[in-house]
């Protein structure tokens, strides 16, 4: 269920409020052009500056506009186990499709407690299925594949979404968990050399911009193009960085507003884009065609 590209949809904001029209208006035309599956509440959707109730809320709008025709994998993790396992209940009982539960930040536990953390909510949840995020930029914390495997023997944890940009970490989770474990990629411009040692597939930020194109490179993957994947993946990679000229997801969000689809409206502590990045990153949209 959880596989090719998912889009790690933003969360619009006008006058410090959830945009719900235009977070429905952006759930369409993500589907509308391709994309596997709709993830909200995740980092790119700004989760941490969201009230309990607004998180909430989001997985039930992005519920109710998807109706079913892509799966919806609901952002629902915490450092709070009891607050992790209340958010994933929410979501299996709103009609979401699966969890997309980040490990615990700032606690920095020990592996035995990860694995504990995520045993509790998996049992609390089933039998909704669970996709790990590990991000140890932001966690402090490295899920190691040790841990993933001993995770991957729970019945509904379905697989991790792998962004600590370490490959050969990628091929040994996937060593560890086994064929059936879902690892997709957190980073764009490691997409494709995932797919490559057996990965399922990315959760995308740029797909924001070219889903298309996004699902394009991927199914050409799977039919075996490898040739025509790479074009695309080489093609896209300066999009890629742009994405990440300062902290996702102000480039990405600055990036739709420009292409006249939300509002560049953040919440504190995350900020408006620099002139300067501004400026750079108007003349990549503008080279890709996208202005």
């Amino acid at each position: 269920m959880f596989e090719g590209v998912m889009v790690a949809i933003v969360t619009p904001y006008a006058d410090g409020a959830v945009d719900e029209g235009s977070f429905r208006r952006l759930i369409d035309y993500q589907i509308e052009n391709g994309i596997h599956a709709i993830v909200p509440c995740g980092t790119t959707g700004e989760a941490p500056t969201l009230s309990h109730d607004e998180h909430k809320k989001v997985i039930e709008i992005a519920v109710d506009q998807v109706k079913g025709r892509v799966p919806v994998l609901a952002g629902t993790g915490s450092n709070s186990t009891a607050e992790a396992i209340d958010l994933t209940c929410f979501a299996k009982d709103a009609g979401a499709d699966g969890a997309l539960m980040v490990s615990p930040y700032y606690n920095k536990p020990t592996q035995e407690g990860i694995y504990q953390h995520f045993k509790a909510v998996a049992e609390a949840s089933a039998p909704l299925p669970i996709i790990l995020y590990n991000i140890p930029g932001r966690t402090s914390s490295n899920m190691s594949p040790e841990t993933l495997g001993r995770l991957a023997k729970i019945d509904n944890i379905a697989g991790v979404k792998e962004a600590t940009g370490d490959l050969a970490q990628m091929a040994a989770t996937i060593e560890a968990c086994g064929p059936d474990f879902i690892v997709v990629s957190g980073d764009d411009n490691l997409t494709l050399p995932l797919l490559a040692i057996g990965g399922k597939g990315v959760i995308s930020v740029a797909c924001h911009l070219v889903p298309r194109q996004m699902v394009e490179m991927y199914e050409a993957f799977k039919a075996g193009d490898l040739a025509r994947s790479r074009e695309i993946f080489y093609h896209l990679l300066p999009l890629f960085r742009s994405m990440f000229i300062e902290t996702n997801p102000i480039p990405v969000k600055t990036a739709v507003a420009m292409m006249g689809m939300i509002r560049p409206e953040f919440r504190l502590p995350m900020c408006p884009l620099s002139e300067a990045n501004e400026a750079r990153l108007r003349k990549v949209l503008t080279d890709y065609g996208l202005l």
